[in-house]
């Protein structure tokens, strides 16, 4: 078998459908069918299953998938460290981040990180903490920022401090609390909240404050996005709590400080196996101090240094 006849299975799994495969691939569909009949042959077992309306994997194709694609990772990852090997920067990076992540700006590291290794496949993966750490420990991508509670611990990963902050509360212009300079979570426990799935690390913080305050409070509207979250509040369904780095990114909103708000921590992680050529150049360029790599200058909002730490 070779690395391409795993590229046209793994195309297949991930279309069902071979046309669409040999078209992701570049190759007519009679060639990618031979091939896959090929490897079948050499394996002694079907992949597919094919009809007329579908293709399917089999469970030999189960079986085999997960392999495949980690052939293919690692032929990747051994042509990237040949590139860096004689200077340049190959390969691919897949960055994670939470939408109110405040202390880098993404964008921007990204457009600079294009302009200076143009040969990298950039990708960008929004979603919440709790699952881009688990998708960092998978390789599906290598760098990921996070906002987190402060008793949460990062197991599997490797990571660093970017910031600390706090939460705050947004209302809409003519809200009752608009004109108040600060509320204790007492206080807000009677309103009506806007605010992340229950069970994600971004509604954990809020949840386990106000469990210390000892109050109860009624979370109506459960959305994903922060953008989503802003227009709800806007409308005045409720309020919501944010960081208060984030806070200035929202317009037509009131924000009111909260006197025993929780806490939350910026990080930026990456795999504990260590740093793909691609990743060590992206982390370089925002200036982080990571054991190896160096540190040209910083492409962030706040510039706050803190020491690595490898997780447990």
């Amino acid at each position: 078998m070779d690395l391409q006849q795993m590229r046209y299975v793994v195309a297949i799994a991930e279309t069902n459908n071979f046309t669409r495969a040999a078209e992701r691939c570049l190759v007519v569909q009679s060639a990618l069918s031979h091939q896959v009949a090929r490897l079948e042959r050499e394996l002694g077992a079907k992949l597919f299953e094919r009809t007329s309306r579908k293709v399917r994997l089999t469970p030999a194709g189960e079986a085999f998938l997960p392999s495949a694609r980690e052939c293919l990772e690692a032929a990747e990852r051994a042509r990237a460290y040949v590139a860096a090997a004689v200077g340049e920067v190959r390969g691919r990076l897949s960055v994670g981040l939470i939408p109110t992540v405040a202390a880098v700006d993404i964008p921007r590291a990204l457009r600079e990180f294009r302009r200076r290794h143009p040969q990298v496949h950039i990708g960008l993966r929004v979603g919440a903490s709790d699952e881009l750490v688990e998708q960092v420990k998978e390789g599906s991508i290598e760098v990921a920022f996070l906002g987190l509670p402060t008793n949460f611990l990062l197991e599997g990963v490797s990571s660093r401090v970017l910031a600390r902050d706090r939460l705050v509360t947004v209302v809409a212009p003519d809200h009752p609390l608009a004109g108040e300079e600060s509320v204790s979570l007492d206080q807000l426990a009677s309103e009506v909240f806007v605010d992340l799935p229950a069970g994600t690390a971004g509604r954990i913080q809020s949840d386990q404050a106000f469990e210390a305050a000892g109050v109860l409070r009624e979370v109506a509207f459960e959305v994903t996005t922060s953008d989503f979250m802003a227009r709800l509040v806007a409308e005045g369904l409720g309020i919501a709590m944010f960081p208060s780095a984030y806070v200035p990114q929202l317009t037509g909103l009131i924000t009111v400080e909260v006197t025993d708000a929780p806490a939350r921590i910026e990080h930026v992680i990456w795999r504990s196996e260590g740093c793909t050529p691609a990743s060590s150049a992206f982390l370089s360029l925002l200036g982080l101090t990571v054991p190896g790599l160096r540190a040209p200058g910083v492409v962030g909002r706040g510039g706050e240094q803190a020491d690595v730490d490898r997780a447990r």
